[in-house]
């Protein structure tokens, strides 16, 4: 099954393509840890995606789409795969629709300030990529990772003005992305503002799956 996951940063996707990775065994693609990863391999390529991270701005279309593709691409991608923080403007979703077959689109939404409180508490381990939550996933020694020991760090995107400038771009881009996608495919929408994050995959994995086994 190749599913696309909508919905602004800090809205759970990442959780839920995770979920479905591990219980039906489709390749998670997450733009977001493309970039990062390539950023921390001090790439070329990474420079790039910093220079625009960094400031709260969107890569530009064509370098997206250009990763999106080749990893798709790869073997593991053969039978599905769930895309997550693609699309995220109108191009991106008009050379999916035009290039790659989907068979399921999920719109995840939530309010703003509900999205700044788990992304600007979100921390992250340096060395194994452990995500944890001050509040809601805190690590048992403050500012050490429970996995390897080692130091949790807010990513520059997690941080409050970079959050607010994000959200701010995605509901400028994100209704064309609708519109467009409602004219071809039947989008699911589930609100996934609530803290239990255990009800909101059971909604997702039923209207994907007809079940709420996670």
């Amino acid at each position: 099954m190749r599913i696309v996951l909508l919905g602004p940063p800090g809205v759970g996707k990442g959780t839920i393509a995770t979920t479905i990775r591990y219980t039906h065994e489709i390749p998670h693609i997450s733009t977001g840890d493309m970039f990062r990863d390539e950023i921390k391999k001090g790439t070329e390529l990474g420079k790039k995606f910093a220079s625009y991270i960094h400031e709260g701005h969107l890569v530009p279309d064509d370098l997206v789409i250009a990763c999106v593709k080749a990893r798709i691409e790869q073997a593991d991608c053969n039978e599905g795969f769930i895309l997550d923080g693609f699309p995220r403007t109108l191009e991106q979703a008009q050379v999916l629709h035009g290039e790659i077959k989907i068979d399921e689109i999920i719109h995840l939404f939530a309010y703003d300030e509900t999205v700044v409180e788990r992304i600007t508490g979100r921390r992250v381990c340096e060395d194994c990529a452990a995500i944890y939550h001050q509040t809601y996933r805190p690590s048992k020694e403050d500012g050490v990772c429970d996995y390897c020991s080692g130091r949790l760090v807010q990513r520059e995107d997690d941080k409050e003005g970079s959050v607010r400038k994000r959200l701010e771009i995605h509901c400028q881009q994100i209704r064309p992305i609708i519109d467009f996608f409602s004219r071809e495919y039947q989008v699911i929408d589930i609100y996934a503002g609530l803290n239990d994050r255990r009800k909101v995959k059971a909604r997702i994995l039923k209207a994907l799956f007809g079940h709420q086994n996670l």
